[in-house]
């Protein structure tokens, strides 16, 4: 298989390109060069899709497989589908399940109605974008676009920072704020996962939209932090708090306690997310304990989270820590829960 990888520097674009060359597949991968070399063997294109004429390195060529990941302006990725139409066998999008339009119900399905965009637009926000880059595609490949909307990624490579923040915060021991309930389902997918899935539905010839997460409960809060402990080997203590009283003292999921969406949130939805279909194509999840496992094994050995590459830097997630340590204090009643043995 030749497959040409839009992007393959930064979380998911890296792992595709990983997991293709795996396979001994012969890989393209086209971006703008200012985030590191692509692996040995690979074909490195450059190329800035945002400029007059950032598309000129992808005149010429023909491959079976085309990854895209991007979250620019859709008029963007109208371009690229134009010029690559005649010359590619299959396009797999990397969207998102923002795109869903509010409310959005539990348990939602690919049918339901996205967010208002345009497939020329130049502009908007994150669900805006990625929904005008679905519709772009779609209208110029038609049955030839896969669009896989992918709910929270967690593995090693991870670029925002979720699942490394808990994992450096128990390193640091003591008592730890957990957010409750423990045994709260945390649905997400494995990056290496989501690449597989990218890979194996593509070559397939899988079409039109997906949503590509594990299963809702696939874990669950506790179940994941037990998991950190066990990978860290920290001597820490998880102190259960019961949501409602974070939530009264001005804790904010996702972003003070990444991952955790308590019961009754508004976007308590992004954990339970329909996943018929992606099962139905082959996705495969692997257990918690190996994705918390091989990210702390690659947190340790590059040091620090990576930049977003091509993308604008986001604010770091999680509590500081006299921030916590304050709602320790405040809120902590109960006794800490034992540390797991090992």
């Amino acid at each position: 298989m030749k497959l040409l990888m839009l992007g393959g520097s930064g979380f998911v674009g890296g792992a595709v390109v990983a997991e293709a060359t795996h396979r001994g597949w012969a890989v393209t991968a086209f971006n703008r060069g200012r985030h590191g070399a692509p692996p040995a063997g690979v074909r490195h294109l450059v190329g800035d899709r945002t400029t007059a004429d950032g598309l000129a390195a992808l005149t010429e060529g023909e491959w079976d497989l085309v990854v895209d990941t991007w979250d620019g302006a859709p008029r963007v990725a109208q371009a690229t589908a134009r010029m690559l139409a005649g010359r590619v066998g299959h396009y797999v999008y990397v969207s998102s399940g923002s795109v869903y339009a509010q409310p959005v119900p539990a348990g939602v399905t690919e049918q339901a109605p996205l967010v208002e965009a345009a497939a020329d637009d130049i502009d908007g926000d994150y669900p805006m974008l990625k929904a005008g880059a679905e519709r772009a595609l779609r209208a110029v490949l038609g049955d030839r676009v896969l669009l896989a909307r992918a709910g929270l990624i967690l593995g090693p490579g991870e670029d925002i920072g979720r699942l490394p923040w808990w994992l450096t915060r128990l390193a640091q021991g003591g008592e730890v704020l957990a957010p409750g309930p423990v045994d709260l389902p945390v649905q997400y997918v494995d990056v290496r996962d989501l690449a597989a899935f990218l890979l194996d539905a593509g070559a397939a010839g899988q079409a039109g939209a997906v949503n590509v997460v594990s299963r809702p409960g696939h874990t669950t809060m506790g179940e994941l932090l037990t998991a950190g402990l066990a990978a860290t080997g920290a001597a820490a203590r998880l102190r259960w708090i019961d949501p409602g009283r974070l939530l009264a003292a001005g804790v904010e999921p996702w972003n003070d306690l990444p991952i955790w969406i308590p019961p009754g949130h508004e976007y308590r939805w992004l954990q339970q997310m329909d996943v018929t279909r992606a099962y139905a194509d082959g996705l495969g999840c692997r257990p918690v304990t190996e994705t918390v496992a091989d990210t702390w094994a690659w947190l340790r050995r590059v040091g620090s989270v990576p930049a977003r590459a091509g993308r604008p830097a986001r604010p770091p997630v999680g509590l500081d820590p006299v921030r916590e340590a304050g709602l320790l204090a405040a809120l902590a009643t109960d006794p800490p829960s034992p540390v797991p043995p090992r």
